[in-house]
């Protein structure tokens, strides 16, 4: 374009010299060799003019046949490299689809063509070639000899690691990656593979000085490399936890600053002010994670954070978490544990089937449990909250990769990638198929609940006396308070079905012991025991027999005698 400008300017500027000789005419007298040339001014310029002209011609003339060998070389030549890189093309889409036939018929012309030295994508062309031919050595012997170039330097680093990585060989692949760091920080390869493998090595210092040149090179997001570098403080604070609480506090504060969300970063942060005596701003910590999402670790930190606190201590605790997040399943069930410790059995039922309704999962049917337990101490009940939890999801964890860990962990343990832990519910796998009869609510589970198995039946004492037991397998009495009711444990066959005992009037029950009836069993004598009931007017009532094993609960060595159904054995009260 600029020529352009510039040879209209020569032409108008032509223009206007003539056009101004014109307006001025003269006569042009020439005495030259003794001979006298006259002429117009105009026939003089137009002379001058032409003989400039005529000799750019020549000199242009002169200048393009002696420059003929030189051009007419050069036009092969850019023809030929223009084949070249037309075949090197081909031949690097035909290795990225996988065609490796044509990849290597194009590989063999462009090595006839152009010259390695002058294109080092050649080499990426013959590395790529033997990938998909399965020669690995030839493949990797090209990404050095590339790696040792300026040029392709990076790339064939990155050839590299990704070779060491198919290998399996992860010190070769971290030096690839580390080297390709400190060369060429720019690059998110090179900088997230050196991240994961400083901090599977646990050089957090190093790792978050590779994060801030990242970030200034513009490599990373400013959110995610915020994440990861909270992520890297925190894991320097767990390191500092035990002996320097105040560097760790200052670590994880920082940890805070960049992802408000990152609860390890906070349960490390209150760890750390609880041991300075510090217990105001160590809670107002957890409460703010607790206002952004329930934790159960951070509510299991927040009511045990002082370690004198009573068990109404704790609950008082609890049910200040609860305020904070109402009608959530972690504070109600943060409520039923501290009211369980409090011995508040009923509060502890209330919110623990309330977060049950709300989300139901394996710990809080566990906890049903372990309340029943402490409630009415009924070993049907207790079995059948148990096996909800059984039916029931699993509760969330610290998951990464597929594995789980009871605590949170900076780099996963299986693929040594950055931050990789999540609080979620493990993935499991099913052993067959949905069991039909599972509940679906757990207000279907209250229902399905069977009732407690000791009824009581008067508030009179009973007085019982001894009775006096054969050395056989015979019941025993047991005598666990002196306020509770006797408990006799008898063997008796399986009733089909389980009956309720109804008594419509209060009975006193006492037990004498009468002359025992002799009975004959081979050659010694058995005494067996006779048991009276009577009621309160004085009638006799004819109690359950008691029925003993033979031959401490086995059958005859005889082989003639048929072996009877196995008892069960089932434990009466007697009040």
């Amino acid at each position: 374009m600029i020529r352009i400008l510039f040879f209209i300017l020569i032409i108008l500027a032509l223009g206007a010299g003539f056009s101004w000789l014109a307006d001025r005419p003269g006569e042009l007298s020439l005495i030259w060799q003794g001979q006298r040339i006259e002429m117009s001014l105009m026939v003089a310029a137009t002379l001058l003019a032409s003989l400039i002209a005529a000799v750019l011609i020549t000199i242009w003339i002169v200048r393009v046949v002696w420059l003929s060998p030189h051009s007419i070389s050069r036009y092969f030549r850019a023809r030929k490299r223009d084949r070249g890189y037309q075949s090197l093309s081909t031949g690097l889409i035909a290795a990225g689809a996988g065609d490796a036939n044509l990849a290597r018929k194009m590989t063999a012309r462009t090595k006839g063509l152009l010259s390695a030295d002058q294109e080092p994508l050649i080499h990426l062309l013959e590395a790529q070639t033997a990938l998909i031919e399965g020669k690995y050595d030839d493949a990797r012997k090209k990404f050095e000899l590339m790696a040792d170039d300026p040029e392709t330097r990076e790339l064939g680093l990155r050839g590299l690691y990704l070779e060491a990585k198919r290998l399996g060989a992860t010190e070769a692949a971290r030096q690839y990656a580390e080297r390709a760091a400190d060369k060429a920080p720019h690059l998110p390869w090179a900088t997230l593979a050196a991240l994961d493998y400083r901090g599977q090595t646990g050089q957090w210092d190093e790792a978050i000085r590779l994060i801030d040149q990242s970030r200034a090179a513009h490599v990373l997001d400013r959110k995610e490399a915020d994440r990861k570098k909270a992520v890297l403080l925190t894991a320097r604070a767990s390191d500092k936890l035990e002996a320097d609480p105040k560097g760790a506090r200052d670590d994880a504060t920082a940890a805070l600053k960049l992802s408000e969300s990152l609860v390890p970063a906070g349960l490390i942060a209150a760890k750390a002010l609880f041991r300075e005596d510090n217990l105001r701003k160590g809670a107002s910590i957890l409460e703010k994670l607790w206002k952004q999402e329930p934790h159960p670790e951070v509510a299991r930190l927040y009511v045990r954070a002082r370690n004198g606190d009573s068990a109404i201590d704790r609950l008082k605790r609890a049910n200040k978490l609860e305020a904070l997040k109402p009608n959530n399943a972690v504070s109600l069930a943060t409520v039923a544990e501290a009211a369980l410790e409090a011995r508040e059995l009923p509060l502890a039922r209330s919110k623990a089937e309330a977060a049950a309704r709300l989300a139901p999962s394996e710990s809080v049917f566990l906890l049903l449990a372990d309340i029943e337990e402490a409630d009415t101490g009924d070993d049907g009940r207790i079995r059948h909250w148990m096996n909800q939890a059984l039916k029931s999801p699993r509760d969330a964890a610290w998951t990464a990769d597929g594995v789980t860990s009871p605590d949170w962990l900076p780099v996963s343990p299986v693929s040594g990638r950055l931050d990789a832990f999540e609080w979620k519910a493990p993935v499991s796998k099913l052993s067959g198929p949905v069991e039909e009869g599972t509940l679906s609510s757990i207000d279907a589970a209250i229902r399905a609940l069977p009732p407690v198995a000791v009824t009581s039946v008067s508030a009179t004492p009973v007085s019982v006396t001894p009775v006096s037991v054969t050395p056989a397998r015979v019941p025993d009495i047991i005598d666990e308070a002196p306020e509770k009711a006797q408990v006799i444990e008898v063997a008796r066959q399986p009733d089909p079905e389980p009956q309720p005992v109804v008594v419509k009037q209060p009975v006193v029950a006492k037990v004498q012991e009468q002359p025992a009836s002799k009975r004959e069993t081979g050659t010694e004598t058995e005494k067996i025991p006779e048991m009276i009931v009577t009621d309160a007017v004085g009638e006799r009532k004819k109690p359950e027999p008691i029925i003993t094993e033979p031959f401490f609960g086995h059958a005859p060595d005889d082989p003639g005698v048929r072996k009877e159904k196995p008892l069960e054995k089932t434990t009466f009260r007697l009040f």
